[in-house]
């Protein structure tokens, strides 16, 4: 459970840092492109977003349906685009981007412990930790480890 606490506490700090950080970043370089076909800073954390609506789907169904848990992609690029971020205001982005993430954090701490045990199926495979099983709780840290690449992406 120490892993899942761990977890839980980076998250939550990781939103109040970025919200604090984002605050001095100016709105030409949170809209800036590199290249076509690439995502602003403010696309990434649109695509954070939608990671999170996806994930806490994951998280809910995960507790009730069959296991294995089948793990579906969903269309990133179409979902930044239909939520056409680049057009938002920055803040209204973060807002969401936190209240998506509180929620994921308050479902999984009231998450049965054996529950973080389901296993995860993906594309038919199910995948092997090092004890052999690619768990719910794996899934959260695994969410948490995608979150922290692309929050450098912003912040650097």
């Amino acid at each position: 459970m120490n892993i899942l606490y761990n977890t839980i506490s980076r998250i939550e700090n990781h939103l109040v840092e970025v919200s604090q950080k984002l605050k001095e970043i100016p709105e030409k370089d949170l809209s800036f492109k590199r290249a076509p076909g690439k995502w602003s800073k403010k696309e990434i954390l649109g695509h954070l977003c939608d990671s999170a609506v996806n994930n806490l789907s994951r998280f809910i169904r995960a507790q009730f349906e069959t296991e294995p848990f089948v793990l579906n992609k969903y269309q990133q690029d179409d979902w930044v685009r239909v939520n056409h971020y680049q057009d938002m205001n920055i803040e209204d982005i973060v807002k969401f981007w936190i209240s998506v993430n509180k929620r994921i954090n308050y479902v999984v701490s009231k998450m049965p412990e054996e529950k973080l045990g389901i296993e995860i199926d993906h594309n038919g495979a199910t995948y092997a930790d090092p004890k052999g099983n690619k768990t719910l709780l794996w899934l959260f840290e695994d969410y948490l480890a995608h979150m922290e690449y692309h929050l450098k992406q912003i912040l650097n």
